[in-house]
């Protein structure tokens, strides 16, 4: 006899609802800076250009009926008040998930915005409209259009989804198909997707993996000598990187049993003066650790 599967929790009720904006309640104020910003500003230009593509996302408000939680389209919401839109049509999530579905949703990475202009291109979508709604000048949409060209498949899906600029992809043009993929790999192992890093990578790698070789400005002032060294110093970084990724469950698993046996061990008074007699310094080590109230690094900062 076969079992009867529950339906699945789609997490969403099915179809839209057209809400007004003075019942949607952000979790988070927007910063004037982030109105001065390309990205909102792109934003702005495109719901003004071609209209809003992807409805914003809301949560209703258990303490008030009628009221919604905004749980993601910020910029969106924004960006059609100063349209003077009154209302907008939103998806109604049914999970309790306020606080923590922005941290759920991939941006759009540089990849991913060049695969939708090779999409917009060619079903018919002109370069000018395509500018005018990013709100980029028809120029840096050509580029944009080119991204990818000269860059081996196995590279590009390595850094499909991560932050990377522009230029990223501009040096590795430079460099041949498995000197690419040795340097998406670094980038990824090293969570590292800036310009900078890259370009160091491009200074390091030996004249046979580079495609049309020329001389850079950073090349210009390093020896070959300390271009190797630093070859070598990326690889083991690499490599380190790699063992601390295959073994942070078992190590944090072990210092979380730790953690708990000697605070349990230091509440014996016995014990903790004997350690204060006998061996101070692991009497101070062992109650850091006794004390720690989380295992996870502590936090940088919010990200820009």
């Amino acid at each position: 006899m076969s079992e009867t599967v529950p339906p699945a929790n789609i997490g969403f009720e099915l179809g839209t609802k057209m809400i007004a904006l003075s019942a949607i309640i952000p979790l988070r104020s927007i910063q004037s800076s982030t109105k001065q910003s390309l990205k909102y500003r792109q934003v702005a230009a495109s719901i003004q250009a071609v209209g809003l593509v992807e409805a914003p996302v809301v949560a209703p408000n258990p303490k008030k009926s009628g009221t919604y939680f905004l749980l993601d389209g910020l910029l969106r919401i924004e960006a059609i008040k100063e349209l003077g839109w009154q209302e907008v049509d939103c998806l109604i999530s049914t999970d309790d998930e306020a606080y923590s579905y922005n941290k759920r949703i991939s941006r759009l990475a540089v990849v991913q915005e060049h695969r939708m202009i090779v999409r917009a291109v060619e079903r018919g979508v002109s370069e000018e409209e395509i500018a005018r709604a990013l709100n980029l000048d028809a120029a840096t949409v050509r580029r944009r259009f080119r991204l990818l060209d000269g860059v081996c498949p196995e590279a590009v899906d390595l850094l499909s989804d991560q932050p990377c600029p522009m230029v990223v992809f501009n040096m590795l043009k430079r460099m041949r198909p498995m000197r690419q993929i040795e340097a998406a790999e670094l980038m990824v192992g090293q969570r590292n997707f800036s310009s900078a890093f890259v370009r160091a990578i491009l200074a390091a790698t030996p004249h046979e993996q580079l495609l049309a070789y020329r001389r850079t400005r950073v090349e210009k002032d390093v020896s070959r000598e300390q271009i190797a060294r630093l070859e070598r110093e990326l690889q083991f970084a690499q490599s380190r990187t790699k063992y601390v990724e295959d073994t942070y469950g078992e190590d944090n698993l072990q210092l979380t049993i730790a953690k708990s046996y000697l605070a349990k061990l230091l509440k014996n008074d016995q014990i903790r003066s004997w350690l204060g007699k006998n061996e101070p310094e692991y009497l101070a080590e062992f109650t850091d650790v006794a004390e720690l109230d989380s295992l996870m690094p502590a936090a940088q900062g919010p990200v820009a």
